[in-house]
Formats: structure tokens, sequence, C-alpha cells
């Protein structure tokens, strides 16, 4: 499905949040290495994409009304086997039915549990004086309590990515500590840029956030993708 259809198909349903599979699958086609990522309305159906992509894997609830998907138990980690996925499948709905009775749910999404590695958040905000600006900082919990991050105004060249991930104070984390690998700075700089590029050629997209992008020694590769477009 093409952006364009995908924005549309969210605009006729009065959202301007895609899900994490329409976000997934959008920064994708946009040449940023992510975990790829199906939708599943049964348990069955669940198993089956399970089966397809992989064992270990992720469930996570897919709802525009639930902001905070682990607080609700809506996120299964590390599943190995089709029964492990059906019986996470009926758990995650039967919880997120409880905490939130009234949520609008699409169903439960399906991704293969990707590696550990070093998280970091790739963003983009719309600034009302600059347009589209490009965020890099450490990512999970680390952007939200020590908030250091670069900014860069969209478009952005090679070198201003490599500059984003040189600012960070955290920079030392990414050059490798305590026996960790560095990551790799090429990789991240390359999901920067094509998230540059996306949002520059798409001017209905308002906010996008990979978080986290996970940082290895030979790559990188976003496990959870949020993007909101604009109203029209």
């Amino acid at each position: 499905m093409s952006f364009e259809s995908v924005v549309a198909s969210a605009r006729s349903e009065g959202r301007t949040l895609l899900n994490e599979v329409e976000a997934k699958q959008t920064v994708i086609e946009a040449g940023v290495p992510a975990t790829e990522t199906r939708l599943a309305t049964s348990a069955d159906e669940a198993r089956k994409h399970a089966d397809e992509l992989g064992y270990p894997v992720v469930l996570k609830i897919v709802s525009n009304d639930i902001a905070h998907k682990s607080d609700v138990g809506g996120v299964k980690l590390n599943l190995e086997n089709g029964d492990q996925v059906a019986a996470a499948y009926d758990e995650i709905m039967a919880n997120a039915r409880k905490a939130e009775p009234n949520a609008s749910i699409q169903g439960i999404s399906v991704q293969k549990m990707a590696k550990p590695g070093t998280e970091v958040i790739v963003g983009m905000t719309t600034d009302p004086q600059f347009g589209p600006v490009m965020m890099f900082g450490l990512g999970g919990v680390m952007v939200e309590v020590m908030k250091d991050v670069a900014f860069r105004v969209v478009p952005l060249s090679d070198r201003d990515a490599r500059q984003m991930i040189t600012d960070i104070k955290g920079k030392a984390i990414l050059d490798g500590v305590r026996g960790q690998p560095p990551a790799d700075v090429s990789a991240l700089a390359n999901t920067i840029l094509k998230v540059s590029e996306f949002v520059a050629a798409h001017p209905e997209v308002k906010e996008l956030d990979l978080n986290p992008v996970l940082a290895y020694e030979d790559g990188a590769v976003a496990v959870d993708a949020r993007i909101v477009i604009g109203e029209n």
C-alpha cells in the first residue's frame, strides 16, 4: 500500500495518527531499516504471521486510543512458538479491553524480536517558523529523562546527519563503553537522511518518531514508528 493510500485511508476514518503497522510499512518503503510488522485480527492470524516471520516475536496492541501500550498489558515479548503467540494474543486483547473498555482496537501487531542494541531516537517535528526539523538522541526512556538531543532543519546533507550524532552529550555511549561494541555511525546517519528525504517529499507529515532505533556494530533497525499527518 502506497503512503498516499495510507494517508487517504487514515483521513477517511478521521485519524491523523497512523497506526504502528502503517507507520512501519511507510518508513520501510522510504528506505529506513525497520522490523517487518504485520496486523493480526485473530489468534490464528497472529500465529500464521509469526510462523512466517520467524521466532521469537513481539506482539503489541494496535489502537490509537491506547498511548502507553505496556501500561495496559498490551505488549508481549520473546514469544517462542505458535501456542505462546495465540495465548498472548488473547491475553493482550483481554488486558486492553479491561483497561480501556471504550478504546477502538484495530488488532495486534506481530513483529520479529530484534536483537538488543544501543537505543537511539530519530525523529522529526514541524516548527511553525522553520518547517520540518530533524531530531537525534539517545532513545528509549533516555530521551525523556536526559533530553540529550540534537536538531537540524530539513533538508539535511550527510555532513549534517553525522554532526547531529556527534553533537549529543552521550556520544561516548555510541563509541562503545565497558566492552560494548561501537555503534555503526554510517548506518545511523543513513537512517537520519532517509527520514529527512521522506519528510521533505511529504509535507503532509507533521511528526515522525522512530523510538527506539537499535544501533549495532554493523547496522541499525527501527523497532517502533509513529507518524502524525496533517488534517488535510
